[in-house]
């Protein structure tokens, strides 16, 4: 497994983080027993950050990640959560109830403090609430040593400036924005690393958009994006190439980018994604893909408040 520094936070973590939005069965119904075999199959390949947040399956993530994580010592990962969203419309980025989220947190994954706390699709509230309320609050329970460092994440670009121009944050997680169909993301390096923050890639299959099985219903990707990627998807098919393992491959490369999130909730797909990391990318196959592609390259879809677009 490879390593790589995050942002200033003194954490190496490694290039695939394990995302775990499936266990709350966020893709389809899960067999709980195989997704915890998951957790561990990844923490015994190297794999050191896990990702999860109270809105993934209405805190079931949280729950069962809780019951893998049990006596796993915690030395072996960086364990990264969420506060703010709760549900498809339920937000609430209020000093209180990030506070009360925190320790439900805690107590669902049944450890003693959370290594990076992130404020969750924070483009759907007013950024000044979070700059001056959300940060400030989680920054009081850092000094108690309930959270060790504090995240942002969303969608649109723009509101990761409009954050760090005016208060510090360790990490940014930003999703979709670095993968074969968009790679926005680069626009923000070097002012990202001016800041010292540390930079989560999540998404490197564009939710489904760049993955044999497809994009579920609810995505908000175009026409134009969905009939692109599947021609994309279909030529790999074609050459008996893989689509999602080009696309993991490719999100990885990226050396300024820490860690990768992966959903994998079977040992075997955990596996699987760990042995394509380890493989050299088709630079043929992956000319091809970018080329159909590039129609649509780096357009996105909005997300949230106009303002926060």
């Amino acid at each position: 497994m490879e390593y790589r520094k995050l942002g200033k936070t003194g954490w190496n973590v490694s290039v695939i983080g394990y995302g775990a939005a499936p266990l709350g069965g966020v893709y389809g119904k899960i067999d709980e027993k195989q997704a915890i075999r998951s957790v561990h199959t990844a923490i015994d390949l190297g794999i050191n950050f896990i990702d999860t947040a109270p809105y993934y399956g209405a805190t079931l993530s949280e729950t069962v990640l809780g019951k893998a994580l049990k006596g796993i010592p915690r030395q072996k990962y960086y364990l990264a959560t969420k506060v703010g969203r709760y549900g498809l419309s339920d937000f609430d980025f209020s000093a209180e109830r990030v506070v009360r989220s925190v320790d439900e947190s805690l107590q669902r994954l049944k450890v003693a403090h959370i290594d990076l706390i992130q404020c969750h699709d924070i483009e759907f509230v007013p950024i000044d609430q979070v700059v001056e309320e959300t940060i400030p609050a989680l920054q009081k329970l850092q000094r108690h040593g309930k959270v060790r460092k504090i995240g942002i994440n969303g969608l649109p670009l723009k509101i990761y400036s409009k954050v760090l121009d005016r208060i510090s944050v360790d990490t940014i997680l930003s999703y979709c924005h670095y993968c074969l169909n968009d790679i926005t993301l680069v626009r923000l390096f070097p002012y990202l690393k001016s800041k010292g923050v540390g930079i989560i890639n999540a998404a490197p299959l564009a939710m489904g958009l760049l993955s044999e099985r497809g994009p579920q219903k609810w995505h908000l990707a175009s026409p134009e994006i969905r009939a692109a990627c599947a021609r994309a998807v279909a030529h790999c098919s074609a050459k008996k190439a893989s689509i999602s393992k080009l696309a993991l491959q490719f999100a990885i490369g990226h050396r300024d980018i820490a860690t990768t999130l992966v959903g994998s909730p079977t040992p075997a797909e955990v596996k699987q994604n760990v042995k394509r990391i380890e493989q050299q990318i088709d630079m043929g196959l992956l000319a091809e893909v970018q080329d159909i592609l590039r129609p649509i390259q780096n357009q996105t879809w909005p997300s949230g408040l106009p303002e926060n677009n």
